[in-house]
């Protein structure tokens, strides 16, 4: 019995599969929205998976050369100690390598911020350095003829006007320019910096006299492996050797699998937040699946009739019409695959010399399966409702449906099964997220949007039915199509609707990026940073700052660097952060020590010490990461500066307004926590008017007077991150980019299947004596009034999600960006109109006989 019912549910199956293949043969006409949004979202999705998957291959085979060796070890303001050094060389052959800010001199006095490496002989272990003209590294840096061999970057020569030979000082020391560096094999370790390379010998940084007590310079110590033991294994054997044997050391390690932890991270939180941008397209065009299997069934009626009338069962016709939704969400998964797999080739093929990151293009399997997951389930959550339908209909109410349209709900089999796939979905696109707080957001975002969408829509209908009747003609045959049974308001704004909210949202996030890193600086922000300043010399300097810029205010305070390497009892790395919180752990931080409560910064919970606190080390945190952190007041925190562990008890906790660009810290120490360690000071210089001669003027007074004193301007940090930014925010356009096109290839379709309705609609009034003119501006109302509206909900909804991720994802202030949000408002009346017209212009071009014949 169970084998007959098997054998009659496999042949029930196959049949379903042979009358929808059977009824595909007539062409894909009604389909083409649908399989189109269903190929942009998957394609969006495997392309943004495919090419970080490349890219992380790319970081993890070439992470041996990415680090410049199997393992670094890298210290904060000091050297290692002989004994560190020896347990490396021990293992392996060592390079050193130091890095610092400094400030280089041109022979005419002009100046520039230089990033300063200092390399060894055997720099670099792994790679190739690249330099023009190409010499040893011996001799590029060899001192001969009373200077020092350098190799700067082309931008620097490009900066202050320098050519090969010219000679600049750096401090004390005086350099040769020999060639100019362009590709370092280990520079993408090395994060971002705020000046051009200058690359030198240790001999020379050390001639420039800039190595004083605290300086920050940090020093790195790469170790190449034995090649019969140089694997993943060996490289954190080494790490966890070092760990035990030295375990005050102090120092950062890394190892060839995790290069470059930061860039690594920051790759798969960019790669998930494209990643639900594509699933934002997908969900756009779940609702242009909707219309087009609604306008499908609609067009189908007949044979459905026809199946029914020879004793097909409503689950039969269900069986059929679901089957036809799979193959085509099958085909444009398909097309979308094709497109999001050759997405890494392409780039690579295209931009592949100019791309700093190692990209490996490769087919990913697993990627791509999971992308055609997503475009399958998709199309059945947005399929299922008009297909369950379907299932109840009788025969002679399906063929009454061009005149009259009956809503009802699906069987509840039908909206259970709807359920489940929404719910696996929503499981997947949570559960495979890198940050699953962002993933549960949005998805509970999407379901609000739509939710309101649908309200909104059936709020717009249920107004204007409710509006009194107006003398002029052309608006009153507008709102009635509003409210018509068949209208196309519902499709219209969900269409429309969540396509907007995505526009606004990016375009308002990139309008605040931009004014944060690109536009003026917030008020009271410094002119300047001085880093690097000698302690004993700290009064003096903040006096000859003084003196050059009278009005101006001047802050200055100890400096100091550590790392967090225990907290409450925990090792650092046991410690499970929150994502917001995982930064504070994963390099060394600033570090002060003060008496009075930092500026920019407001104590909320505990008591700030007295200024002459002389008790155990107590230290302040900054609130959100405390929480991160799940500290509380009593804590105990055990940083690591200049080799030592250093025990502190959280004495208070605060809130930084970190926006004003003004010196703060996440620690800040009582003024005994760090008694005879040798650290450096730290001064801002903030202007009433700063111009341009006026600052060059003070950066060439500092150096002149300071010449081991570092002046970074904030404009020009601020121009250098927002490079980056900008970048960032082009990808992310990019991206959304699919979402619009989603969204106006659904109100397209959704225009589209009402075309039948507006044809009878143009031959009846047109033969009861309405003119062409007079239509054209009904409709031209009807789409201007919905499109309106829904640019509102979506200027709305937009704008909230904007706030939401600049303020409490990004921590920066925003500003409503109206003149972008005004734009958006007129696109969509533009393209809701102009689309709509286009439509209408076909429907009153035919002729009033063929269509009335068949009434």
């Amino acid at each position: 019995m169970a084998i007959a019912l098997e054998l009659s549910q496999s042949r029930a199956s196959l049949l379903a599969l042979r009358y929808a293949l059977r009824e595909l043969r007539s062409g894909l006409r009604g389909f083409y929205v649908f399989i189109a949004c269903i190929a942009l979202g998957v394609m969006a999705i495997a392309g943004v998976g495919s090419v970080a998957a490349s890219l992380s291959e790319g970081l993890a085979r070439e992470g041996r050369t990415l680090l410049g060796g199997d393992a670094a070890f890298s210290l904060i303001q000091r050297e290692a100690k002989p004994e560190e050094i020896a347990f490396l060389r021990s293992r392996g052959t060592v390079s050193v390598a130091a890095t610092l800010r400094g400030m280089a001199r041109t022979q005419d006095g002009r100046l520039a911020l230089v990033e300063l490496k200092a390399v060894d002989n055997t720099y670099p272990l792994l790679g190739e350095l690249t330099l023009d003209p190409n010499m040893p590294v011996t001799d590029l840096l060899a001192d001969r003829d009373g200077a020092f061999g350098a190799a700067a970057d082309a931008t620097l020569l490009a900066r202050l006007d320098l050519k090969i030979g010219d000679r600049v000082s750096v401090g004390s020391a005086t350099f040769q320019i020999r060639s100019v560096v362009g590709a370092e094999p280990d520079k993408l370790a090395g994060g971002v910096g705020f000046g051009p390379r200058f690359l030198v010998s240790e001999a020379g940084l050390r001639a420039t006299e800039l190595l004083q007590p605290g300086s920050l310079v940090r020093w790195i110590y790469r170790v190449k492996l034995p090649d019969n033991a140089a694997d993943d294994r060996a490289a954190q054997t080494l790490a966890t050797d070092a760990r035990t044997a030295l375990p005050s050391a102090g120092w950062e390690i890394r190892t060839r699998s995790n290069a470059s932890p930061q860039l690594e991270r920051t790759i798969s939180r960019f790669t998930q937040f494209l990643t639900l941008v594509g699933l934002a397209a997908l969900l756009v065009g779940g609702v242009g699946v909707a219309n087009a299997v609604k306008s499908h069934i609609d067009r189908r009626r007949d044979v459905i009739a026809a199946f029914k009338a020879l004793g097909a069962t409503g689950r039969d016709v269900f069986t059929i019409y679901l089957t036809q939704v799979v193959v085509l969400a099958v085909i444009g998964s398909l097309i979308g695959l094709a497109a999001g797999a050759a997405l890494p080739y392409l780039i690579v093929g295209l931009f592949g010399k100019l791309l700093p990151l190692p990209v490996v293009p490769a087919l990913h399997p697993d990627e791509l399966a999971l992308s055609l997951v997503y475009g399958l389930l998709t199309a059945l959550a947005f399929g299922l409702w008009p297909l369950g339908r379907v299932h109840d209909v009788p025969v002679a109410a399906l063929f009454r449906e061009a005149v009259t349209s009956e809503w009802h709900r699906p069987r509840w089999r039908y909206l259970a099964l709807m359920a489940v796939v929404i719910v696996l979905l929503i499981a997947i696109a949570i559960g495979l997220a890198y940050d699953k707080r962002v993933a549960s957001v949005f998805v509970a975002s999407s379901i609000v949007v739509f939710a309101l969408l649908r309200g909104i829509a059936a709020g717009l209908m249920a107004l204007a039915r409710r509006l009194p009747r107006p003398r002029f003609t052309m608006l009153r045959l507008a709102i009635a199509n509003i409210y018509r049974p068949g209208a196309l308001t519902p499709s219209v704004v969900m269409s429309l609707g969540l396509g907007l909210a995505v526009l606004v949202t990016i375009t308002q996030i990139d309008g605040n990026l931009r004014r944060q890193f690109m536009a003026a600086l917030p008020d009271k922000a410094p002119s300047f940073y001085f880093i690097d300043i000698p302690t004993a010399e700290a009064d003096h300097f903040s006096a000859f700052l003084k003196q050059q810029a009278p009005q101006s205010t001047i802050e200055d305070v100890p400096m100091l660097r550590g790392r967090i390497v225990a907290a409450r009892g925990v090792k650092a790395e046991d410690l499970k952060p929150s994502s917001d919180a995982e930064w504070v752990l994963q390099s060394d931080r600033g570090l002060t020590y003060t008496g009075d409560i930092p500026k920019g910064s407001k104590v909320v919970e505990g008591k700030w010490w007295l200024p002459n606190y002389d008790g155990p080390p107590l230290v302040s945190f900054e609130k959100k990461l405390a929480d991160g952190l799940g500290l509380r007041i009593g804590d105990e925190v055990v940083v690591n500066v200049l080799g030592r562990d250093i025990s502190a008890t959280i004495g208070n906790m605060r809130t930084v307004d970190w926006q004003s660009l003004g010196i703060n810290f996440v620690l800040v120490f009582s003024p005994n926590a760090f008694k005879g360690a040798p650290h450096t000071h730290i001064a801002t210089l903030t202007e009433v008017h700063s111009d341009p001669a006026g600052d060059a003027r003070i950066i060439k007074s500092v150096a002149d007077a300071f010449p081991m004193v570092t002046s970074v301007r904030v404009r020009e940090a601020l121009e250098t991150i927002g490079a980056v930014v900008t970048n960032l925010v082009l990808a992310i356009r990019g991206a959304s980019a699919v979402t619009l096109i989603s969204a106006i290839l659904v109100l397209g379709g959704a225009l589209a299947a009402g075309h039948r309705h507006r044809v009878y609609d143009a031959v009846i009034l047109k033969t009861l004596g309405a003119t062409r003119a007079r239509l054209l501006g009904a409709y031209a109302l009807e789409y201007l009034m919905i499109g309106f509206a829904t640019a509102i909900f979506g200027v709305f909804a937009g704008s909230v999600a904007a706030w939401l991720i600049v303020t409490r994802l990004m921590t920066l202030s925003f500003i409503w960006q109206a003149g972008s949000a005004a734009a958006v408002v007129l696109a969509a009346l533009v393209v809701t109109v102009g689309l709509g017209l286009a439509g209408t212009l076909v429907a009153l071009n035919q002729k009033p006989a063929s269509v009335l014949r068949n009434l």
